[in-house]
């Protein structure tokens, strides 16, 4: 690539991430994904329909998406299983990771990592949606 992209023209912001969870005709994953945002998060719902479940995080909305929906969405590229393997970590800044540690705990969440004090300086810790995602607090 020779030509210099013009980032003036980009937004400033992301205003939705799309995440694909198994659909309900297949298995209950997105009545359970939908349950772990709003328990786990708190964050309450702004859409809602068959396929998908949106939340607002800030400015910035979860789209959990139906694999079908996913599909006629994203062909003529494949979605992925769950047990594929991650490709992203989303991350949410938090004031007291250990302490956001122990509420999670506390709702049954499971821990994949942490809490650690990381190289550059950003206490961190992960976790796992019953979807696949990787999610990741901070401090």
């Amino acid at each position: 690539m020779t030509d210099t992209v013009n980032t003036s023209a980009w937004p400033t912001g992301i205003s939705a991430i799309t995440l694909f969870v198994d659909d309900l005709d297949v298995t209950d994953d997105l009545d359970v994904t939908k349950r772990f945002y709003r328990e786990v998060f708190g964050v309450p719902v702004v859409f809602e329909d068959d396929n998908s479940a949106v939340f607002e995080f800030g400015n910035t909305l979860i789209n959990l998406l139906g694999t079908t929906a996913a599909t006629e969405l994203i062909e003529p590229a494949r979605v992925a299983q769950a047990d594929a393997g991650s490709r992203l970590q989303l991350t949410l800044p938090v004031d007291d990771v250990d302490a956001m540690c122990k509420e999670l705990a506390a709702g049954g969440v499971t821990l994949l990592n942490g809490p650690m004090d990381r190289p550059w300086g950003i206490r961190t810790a992960g976790f796992r949606d019953p979807g696949g995602h990787i999610w990741e607090i901070a401090r």
